[in-house]
């Protein structure tokens, strides 16, 4: 089964490694159990006919490709509704995020929270009609604020408020009776703003420093892989530096695939930035890039790539 996913993302089952575990394989299995039956990841998981595991993985790969695109309409409802809170209370959002609209899908709302966690960095609840007058929600947050610990402190001042609620310092999920969201929002926010400080509102992305361009090899990005699995405490080595911009096109309509050049390099090196577009649709001749090492396969032949992690326009290419 995990063969089988793995194929239809199209990743090699030769050549795997944790990030493809948890990019690949973990969001087809978990697209079962938000929109349909998670009896069929289960299935595909523990079938030895290789024949019927990959079509439980089609089914999967179909069902993802579908959550995607219920995600991708709640985001741009999610992101119309932002911007119209922030003209009207002049770019002064909540600390602490709630959003709601009838129409999002329960199995979504998680997703679709880390998503606006991401873009806003801060504490981010997204709910969906449970029914009966009830919403059921999804939380994500940031360093500094335990989001379950958050919701156990409004459970003792406010016990009318939260229904149920469960989760960890960094996502939460809860119940809420409809009537009472107006209420759990600003006492939600009041939390957050009693708890942070607007520092702790700004993302920041430590880097192990420049890598000299000798460095910027596919050797180093080999030990770095097999310096893995690389995850949560054990991050994976990210890199920072200053780049022309030789090349740079969009593929897949969101993602910008790269061709940069440091100042003491000779040669030009391959780079893709996921999901970058709509945060920069157009590109500087030159950049600062935050960046992992990575290797790129393709027809055969394999190349370094650089997989940027965030990027901005660089002030006179310093």
């Amino acid at each position: 089964g995990i063969t089988a996913l793995l194929r239809v993302a199209g990743r090699d089952p030769a050549d795997v490694q944790a990030a493809d575990m948890g990019f690949f394989v973990g969001p087809r299995l978990n697209a079962a159990g938000r929109l349909d039956d998670m009896s069929v990841g289960i299935r595909c998981l523990l079938n030895d006919d290789p024949d019927w595991a990959l079509r439980d993985a089609q089914t999967l790969d179909q069902l993802n490709r579908d959550r995607r695109q219920i995600e991708q309409a709640m985001k741009a409802q999610a992101e119309s509704m932002l911007d119209i809170a922030a003209l009207a209370d002049g770019d002064d959002l909540p600390w602490g995020l709630c959003l709601h609209h009838h129409d999002w899908h329960q199995g979504v709302i998680g997703i679709l929270a880390s998503r606006i966690k991401e873009k806003l960095h801060r504490p981010v609840i997204v709910f969906a009609q449970a029914g009966e007058g009830e919403l059921k929600g999804s939380g994500r947050s940031i360093p500094g604020f335990h989001i379950r610990d958050a919701l156990a402190a409004l459970a003792v001042s406010n016990p009318q408020v939260l229904t149920k609620f469960g989760g960890h310092a960094m996502a939460a999920g809860m119940s809420i009776r409809a009537d009472d969201l107006p209420l759990f929002s600003r006492l939600f926010d009041d939390f957050a703003r009693a708890s942070l400080r607007p520092a702790d509102l700004k993302a920041e992305i430590r880097s192990d420093g420049e890598l000299p361009a000798e460095s910027l090899t596919l050797e180093t990005a080999r030990m770095i892989r097999a310096g893995g699995p690389w995850g949560q405490a054990f991050e994976e080595p990210v890199f920072d530096g200053v780049f022309q911009v030789r090349e740079s096109r969009v593929v897949g309509e969101k993602h910008w695939k790269l061709r940069l050049r440091t100042d003491n390099s000779a040669a030009d090196f391959d780079a893709i930035a996921f999901n970058a577009v709509e945060d920069m649709p157009t590109l500087p001749g030159v950049i600062r890039a935050a960046y992992q090492l990575d290797q790129n396969a393709w027809r055969g032949q394999v190349k370094l790539q650089l997989r940027i992690v965030h990027l901005e326009p660089a002030s006179d290419g310093g």
